[in-house]
């Protein structure tokens, strides 16, 4: 994780502490093992992590990248009500097709043709050009596989249907949006009326479905995929000049998606260039003996092999992937090189006190105190990832699973491997032996007279002298001598209380302004044709929304005539939502009454009921598509009204919840439908999954806290970090645009680890401080810890960084609110949690943290 696992987090403990002192024998055990035979460390995680890496071959099986299944709610209920509408109202798109009937979005290509130069799409020019567009688009294999209602291919656009190729429609001829009982709100878009009468309209969709079901559904993606290959060719042969087209298919959103991990890949090499260098930087010594080049590198291969170990283990186990999955070898690279940083630290300490001492005493030492910091935080890791698989969201699932088991690897690794790695490395400078070559370069008087060059080259030591444990790191004493004061200052401290005063008010603004849901169109590539057809579709085609089935679920008498009057209560009780034109639904029951007080038929009995349906039929064909009829009864029925301006996820959630309660206070049983309905069910759970997971994981968080770092003061301060830079990133996440889905969704149940691990080390050094007053105990903890803080920062960043450079939302969004959490954490770590603690230092000590002597807190 990004904060530091402190491996001088060795304060005098309680000696009823039950916890740490097994723990500590466990890890000095191990210590011992690993000094003693070092290789079998080395190799065993090599050859496990070739052969776990083998379940890579099952990739291609598991990628689970179905939008529906991974974005959206697992028990979603309109998964429930597509599934009643699928067994009652059965489709077939051989012979009687009806576009607002689909349980299912269904197979079509779809194409925008917008007027240019601010022109009518009704005008001569645009409309010739949109026939030769369809004439184009309508090949011979099209009319072998579209979808067909009264023997032919439904039209593409109704206006099309009807006035085949003759010019185009006088203004002011059409009505809108119903035009003879014919719904123009989806086929004309941009248009300018007066009276109800179309003056101009900028815009014209054609939809051309395909049938999928029965032998044809293959042949038809094959003509989508064509479609989709051929199109831009085809309108660039065309030499359009009056419109503009967009495209798009039933296909095109999931293939965008799946091609979403492709263009991650080339960021990985990049992500392992800089962290290798940063690492390389960071663990770099001026001694050519004492350097730690190759440790720094042994630390990324362990990362590495973590991810290699846990993707082919889970793989194995059949477990899916998911494209929110590719996030994770960014951030375990950065939390492992953490680690490495902690033990390498904590060896150095260990070198620095007992240099005489044995490899194995050296450590055992090593890790009894590092060891205990990384298991705390990887713990909180783990069990925050872990927590994060209970929802319903399959595909934050899978990224918590696949990266909660990569961090047992990471942790295991370092543990085992990169100790035998500090091993080995401690015989080569035992050895005087050259940290590149291996050679032995013993000091000698034949060499007293070599340059400083050579000697520095090839000696290790440009004063001829064999090389000596370096003292203490001038970022500690940065911390020490000067930030320490300066942060400890007065009027520095008003300054930050003001200015947390300021973070926390723009945080809970910004929490006040959190969107919901994911918008399908951030499921593409930022570069891809389906971006141009989401916006021509929202501009000219958002003030129509979804045409929403309204089913009565169960056996009613619809003969009887109380019964009618419910339903028709029902049926009005929707239409007053503002969300919905009243005018523009489409009900057989309205239309068979109305019938019937005409005194064609007679309704009021059962028998002359259900026999007089075949009046209703032969005048409204496609009401006979709306009862789901038996011999005796009828089974289900539906109806349908018209959604207007549903322009904005809001509006998504406010029709989806407002339909919903009218249809359960309607004593007829009543279900409404939508197959974007499969979607909005996102936002009935969104929040209440988030608020769940990230409660419980904060819950652990508290638990492991008191169990490992018994003190009720820090365990406050563990808390009020938590909370703080929650509500930080969920607030300032709105600003940088980013809604709350199931991606963020991710990144927040993330923060609690991360706010542990920032905030945990610096209040437990503060409240066991040995020094006189608050100022003095913040100054030493920020010297003790300062520098591990921003160097877990630093190191965790440069994981993630270039997912900024991302041209997909999934990816950029988790370098998004990554940075957040790091920037906040780090910012309470270092400033806000320093700056309080000197105000209520005070609280919470004993009598043992006043002794004089020096604490076990060693520095860095």
């Amino acid at each position: 994780m990004a904060g530091p696992r402190d491996p001088a987090e060795r304060c005098s403990r309680r000696n009823t502490n039950c916890v740490e002192r097994p723990l500590r024998r466990l890890f000095e055990g191990l210590a011992g093992g690993v000094a003693a035979c070092p290789w079998p460390f080395v190799l065993v995680p090599l050859l496990l992590s070739g052969g776990l890496g083998a379940g890579f071959v099952f990739l291609p099986q598991r990628q689970a990248n179905d939008i529906e299944g991974q974005f959206t709610p697992t028990w979603g209920p309109a998964k429930a009500e597509r599934d009643f509408v699928l067994r009652h109202f059965p489709t077939n798109d051989s012979e009687r097709f009806s576009a607002a009937r689909l349980p299912t979005e269904g197979a079509y290509a779809a194409l925008i043709a917008v007027a240019t130069n601010g022109t009518s799409v009704l005008d001569a020019a645009p409309w010739a050009e949109v026939l030769r567009l369809n004439a184009t688009v309508h090949d011979a294999e099209y009319e072998r596989l579209c979808a067909r209602a009264a023997g032919r291919c439904a039209s593409p656009n109704e206006l099309l249907s009807r006035r085949g190729d003759a010019g185009p429609p006088e203004p002011g001829s059409l009505r809108f949006p119903v035009n003879d009982s014919v719904f123009l709100g989806a086929a004309l878009g941009g248009v300018e009326t007066d009276g109800g009468r179309v003056l101009r309209a900028r815009a014209l969709k054609l939809l051309y479905y395909l049938r999928e079901d029965g032998p044809e559904a293959q042949d038809s993606r094959q003509w989508l995929e064509g479609f989709l290959q051929n199109i831009s060719s085809k309108v660039a042969e065309l030499r359009l000049g009056s419109i503009q087209v967009t495209y798009f298919t039933s296909l095109s959103r999931q293939q965008e998606f799946e091609g979403n991990a492709k263009s991650v890949i080339p960021l990985f090499s990049m992500t392992y260039f800089l962290t290798i260098t940063f690492a390389v930087i960071s663990c770099l010594r001026l001694s050519c003996i004492r350097n730690n080049i190759w440790l720094a590198s042994c630390g990324v291969l362990s990362s590495g092999l973590a991810v290699l170990s846990s993707f082919g283990l889970m793989l194995f186990c059949g477990a899916p992937f998911v494209v929110t999955v590719a996030n994770a070898p960014f951030l375990i690279l950065g939390v492992g090189v953490d680690d490495m940083f902690i033990m390498i630290a904590s060896w150095e300490q260990s070198l620095r006190k007992k240099e005489k001492s044995s490899v194995k005493s050296l450590l055992a030492e090593t890790y009894a105190e590092a060891a205990l910091s990384v298991t705390i935080t990887t713990l909180t890791d783990v069990l925050a990832f872990f927590i994060g698989t209970w929802t319903a969201f399959p595909s934050v699932r899978s990224f918590c699973l696949y990266t909660g088991t990569a961090f047992v690897f990471c942790y295991v690794y370092t543990m085992t491997f990169f100790g035998a790695v500090l091993v080995l490395n401690h015989k080569r400078e035992q050895g005087n032996r050259h940290w590149l070559t291996c050679m032995r370069v013993d000091v000698g008087k034949d060499q007293a007279e070599n340059s400083c060059l050579y000697n520095a080259c090839c000696i290790g030591s440009c004063s001829r002298q064999p090389s000596q444990p370096e003292g203490e790191h001038p970022m500690n004493v940065f911390f020490k001598k000067y930030y320490g004061p300066f942060v400890t200052n007065k009027w520095v401290k008003v300054l930050m209380v003001l200015l947390y005063g300021a973070y926390l008010a723009g945080s809970i603004y910004g929490c006040t302004q959190i969107r919901e849901g994911i918008d399908l169109r951030n499921l593409a590539n930022d570069a891809s044709y389906v971006i141009p057809y989401y916006d021509d579709d929202d501009k000219y085609f958002s003030t129509y929304g979804p045409r929403v089935m309204v089913v009565i679920t169960e056996s009613v008498d619809y003969w009887n005539e109380s019964v009618r009057l419910v339903i028709e209560s029902c049926a009005q009780n929707l239409e007053n939502i503002s969300y919905v034109d009243r005018n523009l639904t489409e009900s057989w029951l309205r239309v068979y009454i109305e019938l019937g007080k005409r005194g064609l038929i007679n309704i009021n009995s059962k028998t002359d009921f259900l026999n007089n349906l075949t009046v209703l039929f032969r005048a409204r064909p496609s009401f006979e598509w709306d009862i789901n009829k038996t011999q005796d009864e009828i089974e289900a029925s539906r109806f349908f009204i018209q959604t207007v301006n549903v322009t904005s996820a809001v509006d998504e959630k406010n029709l989806l919840n407002e339909l919903r309660e009218a249809a359960e206070q309607c004593s007829i049983p009543l279900k409404v439908y939508h197959p974007a309905f499969i979607y909005y069910d996102q936002y009935l759970v969104i929040v209440q999954n988030t608020v769940q997971n990230v409660v419980v994981a904060a819950g652990a968080m508290l638990v492991v806290s008191l169990l490992l770092i018994p003190n009720p003061l820090c365990c406050l301060w563990v808390t009020f970090a938590i909370a703080s830079v929650i509500v930080g990133v969920a607030g300032f996440m709105t600003f940088w645009n980013v809604n709350l889905d199931s991606i963020s969704m991710i990144n927040l149940v993330i923060c609690i680890g991360f706010s542990v691990d920032f905030s945990a080390h610096i209040s437990y050094a503060f409240v066991t401080s040995g020094e006189s007053s608050a100022n003095k105990r913040a100054i030493e903890a920020l010297s003790l810890l300062g520098y591990p803080v921003l160097q877990g920062a630093v190191s965790t960043i440069l994981g993630v960084v270039v997912l900024a450079a991302a041209s997909t939302y999934i990816f950029r969004t988790f370098f998004k609110i990554m940075f957040l959490v790091i920037l906040f954490g780090a910012l309470h770590g270092l400033v806000f949690i320093p700056v309080f603690l000197t105000f209520f230092g005070n609280f919470g000590r004993s009598p043992h943290n006043t002794i004089s002597k020096k604490l076990e807190l060693e520095k860095l």
